[in-house]
């Protein structure tokens, strides 16, 4: 197993991890990405997130997608682990430990406070494993959202709730 960062040719095979974490989570519908969307938003001059991806003999089989926030409460900079996901018949193999054990060194390479993600109330399995790496899961915060639609709405002085 090999854990790298993605390289712009394998875009179309990151295309594929996401969408089926997308229908992992029950979400297809919402899914508007393509490999031009990826290509602008992981290799353009100013990247707006960044991806690492677990290769198995030659096939990516799982990734992490991520990008830098910053936490006032500690004054440092943080990742934020967008997306997370190993195809079923790779998982209990420790593809997730490593490529969260990579993504732990980049944080501590850039200085970073924190890795920040979300997950679902229903996946046992994931909670359970974030609980193993030594991660916190806080049951007092909730994923708050504004859509593109609300953000212009709002932005233009035309909110109605």
């Amino acid at each position: 197993m090999q854990i790298r960062h993605l390289h712009e040719s394998e875009l179309p095979e990151l295309l594929e991890l996401i969408r089926a974490k997308a229908e992992f989570d029950g979400c297809s519908e919402s899914l508007v990405v393509t490999v031009e969307s990826l290509r602008q938003a992981i290799f353009s001059t100013k990247p707006l997130a960044y991806a690492i991806v677990a290769e198995v003999d030659g096939q990516l089989v799982g990734m992490a997608t991520y990008y830098a926030i910053f936490s006032s409460f500690i004054a440092k900079r943080g990742l934020w682990l967008d997306d997370l996901f190993i195809y079923p018949e790779f998982r209990n193999r420790g593809v997730g430990e490593a490529l969260m054990r990579r993504l732990s060194a980049i944080a501590k390479d850039a200085g970073c406070g924190r890795i920040d993600w979300n997950v679902s109330d229903l996946n046992e399995r994931g909670k359970k494993f974030y609980r193993r790496i030594g991660a916190v899961i806080s049951e007092q915060a909730r994923l708050v959202r504004l859509t593109e639609d609300r953000i212009h709405a709002l932005a233009e002085c035309q909110f109605q709730p």
